[in-house]
Formats: structure tokens, sequence, C-alpha cells
């Protein structure tokens, strides 16, 4: 049987809201896991169990998601999210921890890079929207994640979804209890954001140590993508999985040797 590595979870208050996180480990390097879109912290239970074993992991719920403050008057702006990891990271005295970001969650990554450079080690990003103004859009449409969202709410997503076979039954079991505490308008300004704010001209400035990791299907991050952000940040480290956007979901082994190899620490 594996080992159990969740510590606890709790409710701190970081950025004048409320934000709730998983521990796991309780020790060694601090590191933050920062979901995407529609990830509740809770989906995320299997990396934090994994990497719990190396390092004190915490796996955040994005305001608007699981059991952090939600409601449709809170921003939803990429600099609102990453005021929210510093401060989440600042309520809880962490200092230089690295910041797993995972589709939106890779882009508040890098944006609280810029913020709070002197707290970070390093960040990963893994398989980020590189939609922005003037760019290919995001290939997910908003329809579809609404549409989730609805079966979800009304008890019906697991109905919908439990033929799919690339997820894990259990995660997808996780999707269909946890999603519907994602608010709505939380996602439609989110993926309104990835077109309407460009996360390049953030990569020149950073100075915190980054790598990405890219899904070879599904196109979020292509060829050309690569190739413009190696010559906006030279130091960037890529890594390629084979799967699609939700990486840990569909090849989780895969997910965990690529993060490794990014991490310079096997997990």
């Amino acid at each position: 049987m594996a080992q159990d590595t969740f510590v606890h979870g709790g409710t701190i208050r970081g950025n004048d809201i409320r934000q709730h996180y998983l521990r796991y480990g309780g020790k060694g390097a601090p590191l933050v896991i920062v979901p995407g879109i529609v990830s509740p912290a809770v989906m995320w239970d299997f990396v934090g169990q994994r990497l719990g074993l190396n390092y004190d992991t915490y796996i955040i719920d994005v305001r608007g998601r699981g059991l952090s403050e939600t409601g449709d008057h809170l921003d939803y702006s990429l600099d609102a999210y990453a005021d929210d990891v510093v401060g989440f990271a600042a309520a809880l005295g962490l200092d230089h921890y690295t910041i797993v970001g995972h589709s939106m969650g890779a882009r508040i990554a890098l944006r609280t890079a810029l913020k709070a450079p002197a707290t970070l080690a390093q960040i990963v990003m893994v398989d980020p929207p590189v939609s922005g103004p003037g760019r290919r859009p995001y290939p997910v449409p908003l329809e579809r994640m609404t549409g989730m969202l609805a079966k979800a709410q009304r008890g019906e997503l697991w109905e919908a979804t439990k033929a799919d076979t690339v997820w894990t039954e259990h995660s997808n079991r996780m999707r269909a209890e946890w999603m519907g505490t994602c608010n709505e308008t939380a996602i439609v300004k989110s993926h309104e954001y990835f077109h309407t704010d460009d996360i390049f001209p953030d990569f020149p400035k950073s100075t915190v140590p980054t790598s990405m990791m890219v899904a070879n299907k599904g196109g979020t991050v292509q060829a050309s993508d690569v190739e413009e952000i190696k010559a906006l940040l030279p130091s960037i480290a890529f890594d390629y999985v084979d799967s699609g956007h939700m990486i840990p979901f569909e090849n989780a082994d895969g997910f965990f040797t690529s993060l490794g190899k990014l991490l310079g620490k096997a997990v």
C-alpha cells in the first residue's frame, strides 16, 4: 500500500480572501501546486500524495473553486490570482518555495514570479494557455467548460463522463463530485482573460528559474510558441510528455517522470 503523505487541510486569509489548501509531506522544501481553471485542489490529491514523499507540498484551491472564497463579485484576473499566491505564501511563512502550476495555474506561476521573485526557488509551468491578443484561441472552448459545470451542478457529470477511459475512474468521480464548486463567473472571466492578457511579455521580465512541461497532444503549446518563448527567456528548460492537456490525469507516469527532470529531483 502506498504511503499516505496527507497532513491536513486548512484555511488561511491571504490577499484579503479566504484561501483553502491541502498539505502533504509536512517536511522538506516547500512546493505549491496551483491547479487550472476548473480543477479544485482535491482533484490533485494523487499528485500531492506523491510529491509529499519529497516536498512540503501545498495544493491551493484557486479563488472561485473548491473551498476557497467565491462569488461573482471577486476579481478573477491573472494579477488577482498571482496576488493570492503571494498572500498565501506570506500567510504561511513560506520562503524559497517552488510553484508547479498547470494550465491557468502555469500562467499564475509566471505572473507570481514577477511579483515576488525573491521568495521563489523556481517555477514549473505545465502546458500553459498561450492565447492572447492577436494569438490563436485557447483550444478548449468556454462552452465545453460551462456545459460540464452545469452537468456537475445538476449531479449528472459522472454519468456523462464515466465512459472516459483516458482518466481513471477515481479521477472521473472526483471531477464529477467537485467541479460543481467552481464559480461560473470565475470560469467565464478566466477564459476571457486567456485571450486578453498576453503572458509572453512576462517571460523576459522573469528572474526566477523557469521550466515548462509541454503536452504533445491537444495543441495548447505548439512548436512556434516554444521557439518564441526560448527567444524571450533563453534559460528556460522544456520537457515533453505524450499526453493531452490534462497531463497528470491522462499520463500520470509521464507527468511524474517529466516533473522530476524539471525539478532536478526524481519524484
